[in-house]
């Protein structure tokens, strides 16, 4: 059996292997042994010259390509729940908003808030968005 089709049929093997882990690691290797195919099937050179294209480009793959894919594909895709879900979201100030006094309409709710800057001052009616949860008491901040 030509070397070339060896190759091709373990990079095959290394793509459906892939397909159980989904670490993206298999992949690369098979990545690496295609190319190995390719240029045993064209450059007729000796068996060790296809095992450094297979390595090269192995490795080229794990730590170019593989870092960048995972990123892409691993995004947290969890909703956000709870006190997270709040932070970034509009207020309205029902009571004046200063130092570590006053109160916010959150989520449909009363919270007691404070200012993101010790400085400011929000007056009841305008609308501030929602920095952080600090236990009981959302720190806000008007854009």
């Amino acid at each position: 059996m030509p070397a070339a089709l060896l190759w091709f049929l373990g990079a095959l093997a290394l793509a459906g292997a892939e397909t159980l882990t989904g670490d993206m690691f298999l992949l690369m290797l098979a990545g690496g042994a295609l190319a190995a195919a390719g240029s045993s099937a064209v450059l007729d050179a000796p068996i060790w010259v296809d095992g450094v294209v297979f390595l090269v480009v192995s490795v080229l793959l794990l730590l170019g390509v593989r870092p960048a894919l995972r990123r892409r594909l691993a995004r947290d895709t969890a909703p956000r729940t709870g006190i997270e879900a709040l932070t970034g979201s509009d207020a309205q100030v029902l009571e004046q908003v200063a130092g570590h006094a006053g109160q916010v309409l959150l989520a449909g709710q009363v919270w007691s808030a404070r200012p993101l800057n010790t400085g400011d001052v929000y007056e009841p009616g305008e609308t501030v968005t929602v920095m952080e949860i600090d236990g009981a008491t959302a720190v806000v901040w008007q854009t």
